[in-house]
């Protein structure tokens, strides 16, 4: 129910380090979604995610240490919860913040582009998913319910928040760490995720 981004061409002139940023900011903006379900339901490992998105972002200043991400990736892969199993709504956005993180390294490992759209892409359907669960109504048509969630506040807020990153990654030439603290702080949204939940007391 939401409409494809086309993201390459805002991404492609984008350096390595600048798609790695652009995927950990909207990973780590989905992150309490899997924190949340896990804690509910005792699933999975919320701390080990956790771990390998620091990672991520200390790899940025070139303070990784010795993190394998192509051994992480295992590990993230094995957090993925089974739709199957878990017969309710929450189980999907802590998928894809999994899915995100799970892409977050291929583009590192890769340098892919298009990891990086397809962050961007399932982000805005994480929300999209959400506002149709919550809000949307057999009673509303088609065309009135994308209205409702191309206009919902949670889409604009996504929304305004990728074009900053973009925008903030565009004007920075190197991944200094200052830089790369205040696009995390950014990222972080005070704990609270792209669907407007947190895991914080």
């Amino acid at each position: 129910m939401t409409e494809l981004l086309n993201l390459e061409p805002e991404l492609e002139t984008f350096e390595p380090w600048q798609l790695t940023a652009f995927s950990a900011a909207l990973t780590e903006r989905m992150y309490p979604n899997f924190a949340l379900f896990s804690r509910l339901v005792e699933f999975g490992d919320a701390a080990k995610l956790r771990q390998v998105l620091d990672g991520v972002w200390d790899s940025l200043t070139g303070r990784a240490g010795k993190m394998n991400f192509e051994v992480q990736q295992e590990a993230v892969e094995a957090n993925m919860p089974d739709l199957e199993e878990f017969d309710m709504y929450g189980a999907w956005p802590a998928l894809d913040a999994v899915v995100a993180l799970n892409a977050t390294l291929s583009c590192i490992l890769e340098k892919d582009l298009t990891a990086a759209t397809s962050i961007g892409q399932l982000s805005r359907e994480c929300v999209a998913t959400f506002l149709e669960v919550t809000e949307g109504d057999d009673q509303l048509s088609d065309e009135e319910l994308v209205k409702l969630i191309n206009t919902h506040d949670l889409m604009l807020a996504e929304d305004d928040f990728r074009e900053e990153v973009i925008e903030r990654l565009r004007g920075q030439k190197t991944p200094t760490a200052e830089f790369v603290s205040s696009l995390r702080e950014l990222a972080r949204n005070e704990g609270v995720s792209n669907i407007g939940i947190s895991d914080e007391d």
